[in-house]
């Protein structure tokens, strides 16, 4: 995420006695965020790049369909992915953007067929991700009862996201990413900084995009740690607490999470879970799964 600019918010409203109902809490499957390859045209398959690595089997330009792509759309060795060398197409998530781009954007025409949409639909796939990883955030943070003073912008900006998601190819292509991240962002760390607020000892755990790497974490306290954007590649967080920790950015592949309490992380997403390990007794938030490879 970008920026740590600060803005103004709006101060929560004095409790007044209504008849109206609470506004509701859009949830991930609402907003379309949980991913349905089935509905999509194999975007991630074809539109981003990978390099050979320990992620990666082969090299493979962006706009290039993967080998294992087949015709109608599924890979070839889903099953098999971890083994054939593949382990980064198990972590990636879209956020439902695949089929949002698919579907919606271009109306269920694909790019085999049309192939004069291709490029097109490859350059706004990356767009709309990034838009629905945007979403998801924002969906948890109106969820969270600290987040109450801000609640009013949090939805203003959900609205504006969600609404920004439905423009043509053309609108999509030309949106200023990095500057509605920024403004996103802005509201998502005010919302961090509400959450870690009651949290005991948070300013002694400023680690935003702190080299983290290997790290001897088993058993540390964590709880309300600023972690984001950290690099935690294969540290050893093993019965850590991570309470109430913002995890927004953080790079966890390798991570050693058995044990560890994410009740409450903040920003957590599944792809970060599913880069990391963990065990039956990691406890997790309500909205993400247990990785089947722990």
């Amino acid at each position: 995420m970008s920026a740590d600019r600060t803005t103004g918010h709006r101060q929560p409203a004095q409790p007044t006695q209504s008849t109206e109902p609470a506004p509701s809490i859009p949830d991930a499957a609402g907003l379309g965020l949980l991913s349905d390859c089935g509905s999509c045209f194999g975007l991630c398959c074809v539109a981003l790049p990978f390099a050979a690595s320990a992620d990666f089997a082969i090299d493979k330009d962006a706009g290039r369909p993967c080998p294992n792509l087949q015709t109608d759309f599924r890979c070839g060795v889903h099953s098999d992915l971890r083994r054939r060398g593949f382990s980064g197409c198990t972590v990636f998530d879209c956020f439902g953007a695949g089929q949002k781009v698919s579907q919606v954007t271009f109306g269920g025409q694909d790019w085999r067929q049309a192939p004069g949409t291709a490029r097109q639909m490859f350059d706004v796939f990356p767009v709309m991700r990034q838009l629905h990883e945007l979403l998801w955030y924002l969906a948890e943070a109106l969820a969270l009862p600290a987040s109450r003073p801000v609640h009013a912008d949090l939805r203003a900006a959900l609205e504006k996201t969600e609404r920004l998601t439905r423009g043509s190819a053309e609108e999509l292509a030309a949106l200023d990413m990095p500057a509605h991240r920024g403004d996103v962002n802005v509201l998502l760390l005010r919302t961090s900084e509400l959450v870690r607020a009651g949290v005991r000892g948070r300013k002694k755990k400023e680690r935003r995009g702190a080299d983290l790497m290997g790290a001897r974490l088993k058993g540390a306290d964590l709880q309300g740690a600023n972690l984001r954007g950290a690099y935690l590649i294969a540290a050893d967080l093993k019965g850590a607490d991570l309470r109430r920790a913002d995890l927004i950015g953080a790079d966890l592949r390798d991570a050693d999470l058995s044990g560890a309490d994410l009740t409450g992380a903040l920003f957590l997403t599944q792809s970060q879970l599913n880069a990391a390990r963990g065990d039956a007794t990691t406890k997790l938030p309500p909205a993400l799964t247990r990785p089947t490879h722990w």
